[in-house]
């Protein structure tokens, strides 16, 4: 007997905030749940409590600002993914499929390569930073997807394909950034871009926290339009949609939501490929269920991916994008052979 959607979304939450005390509590230096309830519950507004400032300079400047930027990743990713697979009607488009991850990418490393040698110099640095040249990336990948497309961007399917070919494309360019860098800046490139969220601090999170907030209530607010673009493009613009424009807004806002969260933790894949498939396991295929839940369990994922990272190698940590990338492939595989048995 499946549980009620109500029920499903509070035991979700009671979750997401057990994970983000979990987490807290994780590391080489451990704390207790107790000392990490009084840390953000006491110390924070009174100087007289018993957590020690080490421990509190640990759980407030380290740990909290990380949860919560893989908190803020995770949903923003989560609900990219499931938007994209809803309006191409296709269970294995995310991000990364559209080549918006890679043109992101692209104009990071991009930004990062230049700021650290001409662009520095010049004082242009303040202005070409990495978020524009992540945005500026991501805003090319989709003009190039809906180019390389022409009038066939009215199909699905060849929307598809031009978003596999934008996303080799732009990741050769990528490379070749790199290959050009010196090995100081690509050493560093190289390590951004297999993701990560250490070294966060609070002021890294405000531009994530507006970008995933707006950006999924505009995606409630269109999520009935979105449910009548998948009973077919036909029947929507019969109803009064405007499919072509729709879609193309749903793809510039998913740009813009991926192309920040990039620019901040570096390249973290198939985290919108898999949570959808996931949350419609729970709770069905009713969109706004599944817009709901995908910001929730795509929180836990990455928060829990996170936690695996700093834990797999003793006195090291491992890139999050290398687990995300291990998950996902197999979690891809896994999808792939569900579809060939029917």
């Amino acid at each position: 007997m499946k549980l009620r959607y109500p029920a499903v979304v509070c035991l979700t939450i009671g979750l997401l905030l057990l994970s983000i005390l979990a987490a807290a509590a994780q590391g080489s230096f451990s704390l207790s749940w107790s000392e990490v309830l009084e840390g953000v519950s006491v110390c924070l507004w009174n100087e007289h409590c018993d957590v020690s400032p080490i421990q509190q300079q640990i759980l407030l400047d380290i740990r909290l600002p990380r949860i919560l930027m893989a908190l803020l990743t995770g949903a923003g990713l989560a609900i990219t993914g499931a938007v994209l697979q809803s309006v191409t009607r296709n269970p294995l488009a995310d991000p990364y499929l559209f080549g918006i991850s890679s043109g992101a990418a692209l104009g990071a490393v991009l930004a990062m390569s230049l700021m650290s040698g001409a662009i520095t110099a010049t004082g242009l640095g303040v202005i070409f930073n990495v978020t524009t040249g992540a945005l500026a990336g991501g805003a090319l990948s989709v003009f190039l997807m809906l180019t390389l497309a022409g009038k066939s961007a009215v199909q699905v399917e060849k929307l598809l394909l031009s978003g596999v070919a934008v996303s080799f494309m732009l990741s050769a360019f990528t490379s070749l950034v790199i290959y050009y860098s010196t090995p100081e800046t690509a050493s560093t490139l190289l390590f951004w871009l297999m993701g990560s969220f250490s070294g966060v601090d609070w002021s890294e999170l405000l531009l994530p926290f507006v970008t995933v907030v707006l950006g999924s209530a505009i995606f409630f607010l269109f999520s009935r339009w979105l449910l009548v673009m998948q009973l077919g493009e036909e029947s929507a613009a019969t109803l009064g949609v405007p499919v072509h424009a729709l879609r193309l807004g749903l793809l510039l806002l998913s740009s813009a939501i991926t192309a920040i969260l990039v620019a901040e933790v570096g390249g973290i894949g198939f985290v919108g490929l898999m949570i959808p498939h996931i949350v419609r396991l729970l709770v069905g295929n009713q969109l706004q269920r599944v817009l709901l839940m995908s910001l929730l369990v795509g929180a836990i994922f990455m928060i829990w991916v996170d936690v695996l990272a700093h834990s797999l190698l003793q006195d090291q940590v491992l890139p999050v994008g290398i687990v995300t990338s291990a998950l996902g492939s197999l979690f891809f595989f896994i999808i792939l052979k569900r579809r060939q048995s029917r």
